[in-house]
């Protein structure tokens, strides 16, 4: 067995533990913990963050308002990080962002659902940061020598999200059309839409 299982099997435990604890106090039943995981994963999903980067390509006011404060512009569509920071960085001709978390997998779960598992393994947190260009090839991601690419760290106290460029043929579509252009993988900054 590997450090990172030997990890997980004692967090996992200690987890439970407190479960348990704050069951005996009567501040929770397993029951509701279950119901409320349930609800949350299937209202967070890669489509919330689709359909913001869609509204942010067809609204440049809220563009701009996501881009300099993406709480409050989320909120605008209903969306909430649940008191954890978001920022919204902007792919342009000269400037790819990625995200990552170098430390655990902090991710905008609320935005764009669980993280893939790539995404929490150890792997990608430590190359992504030393060789951005060379992983995001083996994603099949191939930029030109030109582009800058910048690595964002989530924390646990601020998440990041990448608006992708959008796309030069998508002219005349509607927003939800727009919405649906957009990947999980677009809005990390392993892909391009």
């Amino acid at each position: 067995m590997t450090d990172t299982h030997h990890a997980t099997a004692a967090m996992t435990a200690r987890v439970r533990r407190l479960e348990e604890l704050l069951e005996q106090k009567g501040v929770l039943r397993g029951a509701d913990t279950d119901a409320f995981l349930e609800r949350f994963l299937t209202t967070a999903t890669p489509r919330n963050g689709a359909r913001i980067a869609a509204r942010a390509w067809v609204d440049d006011a809220f563009r701009q308002r996501l881009l300099a404060d993406a709480d409050s512009a989320v909120q605008e569509l209903g969306y909430s990080m649940n008191d954890i920071g978001l920022r919204v960085v902007e792919n342009t001709a000269d400037t790819h962002n990625v995200i990552v978390c170098t430390l655990c997998s902090c991710y905008p779960l609320p935005l764009l659902g669980p993280p893939p598992s790539w995404y929490k393994s150890e792997a990608y947190r430590a190359r992504v940061v030393r060789d951005p260009r060379g992983v995001l090839q083996e994603f099949g991601l191939t930029l030109p020598a030109t582009t800058a690419i910048d690595v964002w760290d989530s924390t646990s106290e601020l998440r990041y999200m990448v608006l992708p460029r959008r796309p030069a043929d998508s002219s005349g579509r509607t927003e939800e059309e727009l919405a649906d252009l957009v990947t999980r993988d677009g809005l990390v900054g392993t892909a391009t839409v």
